[in-house]
């Protein structure tokens, strides 16, 4: 009774915060109100009337919220009363945190409890620093055009005196790198096999021969494979040169990522595995960035490198334009910094690479002619020559003179772009150094040159072979004012898409290219980030009750790092870019397939032990699986139930909806107390027109928990069966249906409508395509028209291809050979409306739940494009919003980038990556399409909102990879489309800043992180489960638990818990969001996090673990700025 009598007290202390802070909020908006009112005394006399009634109508409006949450939480003690008198309250109910009503959580409150001090983020204005440069700006300044640079072809002659080193010497930093692209032409294996690991072999060898030689490396995963099948001898070489400072390890990641693609998860994740590896095997702590090949760069990845303690970064892909702006400005070394940074904290040095490619022709200065006779690869007699048919030639004590002033020229010409007398000129190209010979030509010729240059003082020059950080090194020490200890450099902010390399090839193809393996890599990302969690969760649950019982971690956790690598893998820039060769892309497909039913057996092997109510009963047989996901739930002939259970992977107590298949239409559906909830069967449509049967119900799961339900047998009083309506302009159907009411009506001119709790959508009749949309809270309707257009290529001799997109125009409008097949589906859980088309099948699903699922139209599209020839489809919204030429992309899912489409640019150029959103807006209204998978996107008319779905391509582009796009396959995209009223502002200037409404980041999440559903083996028999519910409270409503990622130490178990504080726009309404989090301020108390663990030790550490960081190891508070991503090591106890 002491419990229960605590936990009456906790709920009437509830009530008194409640109104207290309902009061609170009254008199702080009578307050505002009284700051706002007008002095003078007619003025008030005229207006005080209207200002009462105003006051009037406000204080009623926030008594009826008021009493809406009191009688929410009244709701809740009635249940907790009646949980009590069913003997429901006792301590077997699995953990108390969420209140003692097992099945039910908190009625959420109408209004969400954002603490005002948690919006003044998101509402400042950006402030530009004095010496800033904001890339908005400079794409608004430069007219991309395209005239003809000499030598330096997309750039401008470069002149200097002779006597500029007199006073202080050019010193030059020449860096080898080979690249190693894990997988493009041949795959990883096949490239290991045939290239890298050679290359790794001759780099031991030939370091050691010269402690004056260098060289940097940057991809992990193949580092890793070629540590693996050395012998300890070679490992010590190895550990000495890093030591020696000959090797350096750049950036550290397990693949050097794609940056438009891919999602914050992932590149986390990829650097992390990377830098594990190296802190385990290496002990080495990566500095610099080193990135020459991903097609356009985001400032995501510089503020990544940033928290994981790197200190300088290089790009080098990036539109000619702008780098010939930056070279003109001596602007090409820079700190970049976050567009929403309103001081320095995220400043990142950065160097960008002034020429066309990463290359030896096109980095030691502006002249590829001249730079390729130093390429000594190229010497004749070899493989490779140069394109410009002068080759390279041995340096000899007779000719050294000659070429030492060849070079030194470039040298000095390339030195004029920046600002300091340090020059950093890399040597090295894809897959370099395979040979001993190659380490021969380029060391000892360049040797030579060096020695001739270093022993000439009237040369004023200093060159050695370095690494990137060597440079950094030089470049910091010379750039220092010699007034105070900062750089004197500018600070850049924005990103660097859309890449174009040359005339108007823009690559916006790959935002798209080969899209059903971005969603796979999405759908991989879901699954590994839900093991991780419930995996490390388990283990802590394990070690505290003292029982393994028999419980696979170790091979839990293998399967776990196969899946982080195989994630990483895809992560490179010819992977989740869709830019390999066929068989290539089969390869990682099967790797990420692989993965994903691997992390299936992780989710139910943990939610095995966590589920049982009695741990002593556990026992694990991997051939009789205890839980199993498969597709469809076969209920038993006798009258017997089968039990689910449900797994929330998001950090938010949730309400959703829940499908799974069935054999039989006469269900039910049951909490594990027995009472009944709302479910719904509906037929499952093979084609158009035939069906099986699925069930959708609507379950309630405490955040990162386990929730279980009963499905039984029922005759009568089971789930609802949804009703169908068939509509076929002009034709007649044939339908073979059991179970349901089916109507197939000849009028079919009127607009079909569905609708919910919040929303209703009118589709046309003809097509099935939305065409309308209304908001019920303020009865506001706004056109929205969805529709379908095809993209050809253009009949210049350069085509599209994997990588660009050059269309022959404008889209022309998607128009079927015949009418389409309109199938409406109206039941108590869910509504929609699909519309089979020759080349996609689309549906608009409205779920029937209060809250986030209920305020979003869900949008999916089958899409079969496999018989056409150079054709892309696109998904067109437009909508009535006036947001001329401005919209709005996201940035690897962590960042908004405001966009504005240019008419001087082509239409390729305005397609930009979607990671998980994009967004327009008026003055009033928001128009939001959150995706489960990255695409091209673009709003190339005021009001519209498009997304490039697939691409079938005939030809290669010309950018190496020697094929066409022929690969595709069925693919389904899904999205979410939000329409949502912001407060109105006048006169609001274009800024570089914009944030996602709260609304809009939890139903992305909801989106690319649904409910998994386990069914509980039939053999099971009668052992007890109990729902699981490891935190005490949601998190804070704009806190993300990134991961709980379990790391293996030399002591126990530990890990890294990686938590990101998200920007949200508070002009949007945050009402009916069906909630149960509020904001604080960053804040988490480190005891109340979990409910029945506790945190044994928390320590802040760098984002992968590398560094510590300040702040000790026993913080009994967590406290993070907006956008920040933080990770702590943890223990759990």
């Amino acid at each position: 009774m002491m419990k229960l009598s605590r936990q009456f007290t906790v709920f009437g202390s509830a009530i008194f915060c409640v109104v207290v802070f309902s009061l609170y909020l009254m008199l702080d908006h009578l307050q505002l109100d009284h700051t706002k009112s007008p002095n003078g005394g007619d003025r008030l006399q005229n207006g005080q009337l209207s200002i009462l009634q105003d006051k009037i109508d406000r204080l009623e409006r926030l008594l009826a919220e008021n009493n809406e949450i009191i009688a929410n939480i009244r709701d809740s003690v009635i249940n907790l009363k009646e949980s009590v008198k069913d003997g429901r309250g006792g301590p077997d109910s699995g953990n108390m945190s969420q209140g003692p009503y097992p099945d039910l959580l908190v009625s959420p409150p109408l209004v969400l409890p954002i603490d005002s001090q948690d919006c003044q983020f998101a509402a400042r204005q950006f402030s530009k620093p004095a010496d800033g440069v904001q890339l908005l700006d400079v794409y608004d300044l430069l007219t991309f055009d395209n005239p003809d640079g000499g030598v330096w072809k997309q750039g401008f002659d470069i002149t200097y005196q002779e006597n500029e080193w007199d006073s202080e010497p050019l010193q030059v930093y020449l860096v080898p790198h080979s690249h190693n692209d894990p997988g493009w032409l041949k795959t990883f294996d096949d490239y290991y096999r045939d290239q890298t690991q050679h290359i790794l072999n001759n780099m031991v060898v030939k370091l050691n021969e010269d402690s004056r030689r260098k060289m940097i490396w940057s991809e992990i995963s193949y580092f890793a494979k070629w540590w693996d099948n050395i012998d300890n001898q070679k490992r010590d070489a190895v550990k000495s040169l890093v030591e020696r400072g000959q090797l350096e390890i750049t950036t550290g990641g397990w693949v050097m990522p794609d940056e438009a693609n891919s999602h914050y998860f992932a590149l986390i994740d990829q650097l992390l595995e990377g830098h594990q590896w190296l802190e385990k095997n290496l002990g080495v702590k990566p500095q610099t960035g080193w990135a020459v090949d991903p097609f356009g760069h985001s400032p995501t990845q510089a503020y990544l490198l940033k928290q994981a303690g790197l200190a300088n970064m290089l790009i080098q892909r990036v539109h000619y334009s702008i780098k010939k702006h930056f070279a003109s400005q001596k602007t090409l070394e820079f700190f970049w910094r976050q567009n929403w940074d309103p001081a320095s904290s995220t400043d990142m040095l950065c160097h960008m690479m002034p020429f066309y490619s990463y290359d030896v022709p096109h980095t030691c200065g502006p002249d590829p002619k001249v730079c390729c006779q130093f390429d000594f690869k190229r010497l004749p007699g070899g493989r490779v020559s140069c394109p410009w048919r002068i080759p390279p030639q041995p340096i000899t004590d007779v000719n050294v003179q000659q070429r030492v002033q060849m070079l030194l020229d470039q040298y000095r010409k390339k030195s004029k772009l920046f600002r300091t007398k340090v020059l950093m000129v890399p040597l090295g190209d894809d897959f370099r150094y395979t040979e001993a010979l190659e380490w021969d030509q380029q060391f000892q010729n360049y040797q030579k040159l060096f020695d001739y240059m270093n022993s000439h003082p009237e040369l004023h020059v200093k060159a050695q072979f370095g690494t990137i950080s060597d440079y950094f090194g030089a470049l910091r020490k010379s750039a220092m004012d010699p007034g105070h200890a900062s750089l004197s450099l500018p600070v850049v902010s924005g990103d660097f898409f859309t890449y174009a390399d040359r005339d108007d090839h823009y690559w916006s193809g790959y935002f798209t290219s080969r899209p059903f393996y971005k969603r796979l890599d999405r759908i991989l990302e879901s699954h590994l980030r839900g093991a991780e969690i419930l995996f490390s969760l388990a283990l802590a649950n394990i070690q505290r009750a003292g029982k393994p019982n028999g419980f696979p971690s170790v091979e839990s956790y293998r399967l776990l790092t196969e899946a982080r690598r195989n994630l990483g893998l895809f992560q490179h820039h010819d992977a989740i870019a869709g830019t390999g060769k066929e068989l290539v892309v089969i390869d990682y497909g099967t790797r990420l397939f692989h993965s994903i039913l691997n992390l299936k057996q992780v989710m139910v092997n943990s939610a095995h032990w966590l589920i049982l109510k009695d741990k002593n009963a556990y026992s694990h047989n991997p051939s009789k699986a205890f839980l199993q996901m498969f597709k469809t739930f076969v209920l038993p002939k006798c009258f017997s139930s089968r039990s689910v259970v449900i797994y929330n992977p998001t950090e938010q107590d949730r309400m959703s909806v829940v499908t799974v298949y069935v054999n039989t239409p006469h269900v039910r559906v049951d909490t594990s107390h027995s009472h009944p909830i709302p479910a719904q069967v509906s037929a499952v449509w093979d084609d158009a027109t035939t069906a099986s049967t699925e069930l959708s119900f609507v379950v309630q799961v405490p955040a990162l928990g386990l929730g279980v339900y009963h499905l039984s047998k029922a005759e009568e009083g089971g789930a609802e069966t949804a009703q169908y309506l068939f509509l076929r302009q002009g034709g007649e159907l044939s339908l073979s249906v059991k179970h349901f009411t089916v109507n197939n009506p000849q009028d079919d001119t009127t607009p079909v409508s569905i609708h919910n709790p919040h929303l209703q959508v009118w589709s046309s009749a003809t097509t099935g395509l939305m065409e309308r949309l209304k908001l019920k809270e303020d009865g506001s309707e706004h056109r929205i028209k969805v529709e379908f257009a095809w993209y050809g290529t253009t009949s210049s001799r350069d085509k599209s291809g994997a990588y660009l997109f050059l269309p022959d125009g404008e889209a022309k409008m998607y128009s079927p050979a015949q009418s389409p097949v309109i199938r409406v589906t109206k039941g108590s859980v869910f509504s929609e409306i699909t519309t089979t088309f020759d080349h996609v099948t689309h549906t608009l699903r409205l779920y029937n739940v209060q809250g986030v699922d209920g305020q979003a139209v869900e949008i999916c599209n089958s899409v079969d494009i496999r018989g056409e020839f150079n054709r892309e489809i696109a998904m067109r919204l437009t909508s009535d919003l006036d947001s001329k030429d401005r919209f709005f992309t996201d940035l690897n899912g962590f960042q908004i980038q405001p966009r504005r489409t240019m008419a001087k640019l082509p239409l390729q150029a305005n397609f930009y990556p979607m990671t998980s959103m994009a967004y327009l807006q008026d003055s009033g209204t928001r128009m939001t399409l959150l995706s489960a998978q990255s695409l091209g996107s673009a709003s190339l008319k005021s009001g519209q909102l498009e997304v490039i779905m697939d691409r079938r391509l005939n030809q290669d582009d010309n950018r190496g990879l020697g094929q066409g796009v022929l690969d595709n396959k069925v693919t389904s995209n899904s999205f979410r489309l939000l329409l949502e009223k912001r407060a109105k502002t006048d006169n609001e200037k274009p800024s570089p800043l914009s944030y996602p409404s709260m609304l809009s980041h939890v139903s992305s999440l909801y989106l690319n992180h649904p409910l998994i559903p386990m069914a509980v083996s039939t053999e099971a028999g009668s052992l007890s489960l109990t729902r699981f519910s490891p935190l005490a409270s949601s998190l804070p409503c704009d806190i993300h638990m990134v991961n709980l990622r379990t790391i293996q130490s030399k002591v126990r178990d530990e890990a890294a818990l990686i938590l990101h504080r998200k920007g949200f726009d508070c002009a949007l309404s945050n009402r009916n969001t069906g909630l149960l989090c509020a904001t604080t301020q960053g804040k988490i108390r480190t005891e109340k996090l979990f409910s029945n663990l506790r945190l044994g030790s928390i320590a802040a550490v760098s984002l992968t673990l590398m560094h510590q960081t300040e702040g000790g190891s026993s913080q009994e508070e967590i406290s993070l700025k907006p956008m920040e991503i933080s990770t702590f090591r943890v223990q759990l106890t």
